[in-house]
């Protein structure tokens, strides 16, 4: 009897980051872009297509300092058709010069982050007002990160791998000696593989676990890397 061998899952693409230039009101502005295609699942809080979904691509625009636009969502969603992009996708935005970022990768898990920390507190702080803060500061405050995992998670992992890739850049941002938990701003996407039928989606994303532990490993070496 001849073994009937099943076809191989092809490998998933790990972010290959394309590096594009605009010109807005006279700047040359960067952005990123990450074309996923099909097969993922995506978790953000991104402006433009956060929540949990399936998504194609993952843009990171820069703005202008003090960027005054009330339609952000409306604004990455053209960034992206100009790019090419096709399909649902998730947009994020920062003051930063993304071209600076930097990547992680740990495991089969690949983490790029942009970094722009010249407003940066603790989360919990009694002292600033940090909505009057946001509203009037003109220094690049946003530290975004995007990671690729290349295996199926549950909902619940998925929820436990951006709570993990935070916990990282954290540790990231005091291990570089910087007195704060991040900036008003900051946003997240963690991209998994979509399951096939009859696979089983890892169950846990947290430190401690197999892949979690890896998301916060390639996360902590992005962030470490883009802090200027």
């Amino acid at each position: 009897m001849t073994a009937v061998v099943p076809p191989s899952r092809p490998a998933p693409s790990a972010p290959a980051v394309e590096r594009l230039t605009r010109t807005e009101d006279g700047e040359s502005l960067g952005t990123l872009l990450w074309r996923a295609g099909e097969g993922w699942r995506m978790i953000s809080n991104a402006v433009l297509g956060g929540g949990i979904g399936e998504r194609a691509w993952v843009l990171n625009a820069q703005v202008a300092h003090g960027y005054r636009r009330t339609d952000p969502d409306r604004h990455l969603a053209e960034l992206a058709r100009d790019a090419g992009a096709h399909g649902p996708g998730v947009g994020l935005m920062t003051a930063a010069d993304v071209r600076a970022y930097g990547s992680g990768r740990d495991g089969g898990v690949t983490a790029v982050a942009t970094a722009g920390l010249g407003v940066r507190g603790w989360t919990a702080d009694w002292t600033a007002d940090w909505t009057a803060v946001a509203a009037t500061a003109v220094r690049p405050g946003t530290v975004n990160i995007v990671v690729a995992v290349p295996v199926a998670l549950t909902d619940a992992a998925l929820v436990n791998t951006v709570m993990t890739a935070t916990e990282a850049k954290v540790q990231a941002l005091v291990d570089a000696g910087l007195d704060c938990s991040g900036t008003p701003t900051d946003a997240v996407c963690v991209a998994v593989r979509r399951p096939r039928a009859g696979e089983e989606a890892h169950a846990f994303g947290g430190p401690r676990s197999l892949w979690g532990s890896r998301v916060a490993r390639a996360v902590h070496r992005a962030v470490t890397a883009a802090i200027p």
